[in-house]
């Protein structure tokens, strides 16, 4: 793992079936901001505490699921290296030319194992946090923290087949870490893999599914668990329908509430969790424990955590 490779997940789309529902849904209750709108009809959000100009891309369409998750690496010439050791692995890159992604560099597109679109990209353009650079304070302009008062874009989960192609990726090819890792009790079989390229407990993570380029969930992260305490509050308010939660995961630690877009997109707030060294070691759990690992709070599995996707 280095901090000087791939940096974090830095962007991704969505696609959405009713734009004013989703405006409604990203922008008004979960607070985050609108930077703009491109003439595709694409709508650009960013959280307040992200420097970069986007993190989340809502696509329109007909039907819901991710168009594709992009990682932001260290420099352009660390996008050279990687593009060698991607062939290598034997996957097919498509190169796009700076521009095509608004206030983006060139980037490269490749298909993963589980079947869904990613892309690297070293340059986007910053529109900052309104704290500026020189003597920045703590608290933004007023307004600027609003909703559930996220503060950036954490991480995703995706649905596929070939889970430990696809960790030998992350792993070999882009120097990630396996933080954790879920196996079948009986034969073994890996059934979710968490990577991190950071000191979180993960920055993608993946789940055994039969059909490729499945979408569970992109993750917002808060600044406590009080802070998810009060994004249910609010989630609440206004009827979004909730998935699971406040409740807290055994895998990652993490301070959770889950709940859907209005195209039946899962999205998740989440805080805390433990820190990730390069010298921890990947925690094991298996389906004997298949309650606490999702849910530790009351360590009941829910079917429908681990059936809807989209």
């Amino acid at each position: 793992m280095s901090m000087r490779g791939v940096l974090r997940l830095g962007e991704v789309g969505i696609r959405v079936m009713d734009v004013a529902a989703a405006r409604r849904h990203y922008d008004e209750i979960l607070g985050l901001h609108e930077v703009m709108e491109g003439p595709d009809g694409k709508i650009y959000y960013k959280a307040w505490d992200e420097q970069d100009y986007y993190s989340i891309v809502l696509n329109p369409s007909d039907r819901a699921g991710i168009d594709y998750c992009a990682f932001k690496v260290y420099d352009d010439a660390t996008l050279t290296a990687l593009e060698s050791k991607i062939k290598a692995f034997g996957l097919d890159v498509r190169h796009i030319a700076a521009g095509a992604h608004p206030k983006s560099g060139r980037r490269l597109q490749f298909v993963l194992p589980t079947g869904h679109t990613m892309q690297l990209y070293a340059e986007k353009e910053q529109l900052g946090n309104t704290l500026g650079t020189l003597n920045p304070g703590v608290v933004p302009d007023d307004g600027v923290i609003r909703g559930t008062h996220i503060n950036r874009l954490d991480h995703a989960l995706l649905g596929g087949p070939n889970l430990d192609e696809t960790t030998k990726l992350f792993t070999e090819v882009f120097d990630f870490d396996l933080s954790e890792k879920l196996i079948d009790h009986d034969s073994g079989a890996s059934l979710a893999v968490f990577l991190t390229c950071s000191t979180k407990p993960h920055d993608i993570a993946f789940v055994l599914q039969p059909e490729p380029n499945r979408f569970h969930h992109a993750s917002f992260l808060l600044e406590s668990a009080h802070d998810v305490i009060k994004a249910a509050d609010r989630l609440g308010k206004y009827r979004v329908p909730i998935d699971v939660g406040p409740n807290r995961h055994g895998i990652t630690r993490g301070a959770t509430i889950y709940f859907f877009d209005p195209s039946g997109n899962r999205n998740e707030v989440f805080a805390e969790g433990y820190v990730h060294y390069p010298d921890s070691p990947t925690l094991m759990w298996d389906t004997t424990a298949m309650g606490p690992a999702q849910f530790a709070q009351d360590n009941v599995p829910r079917q429908s955590f681990l059936e809807v996707f989209t």
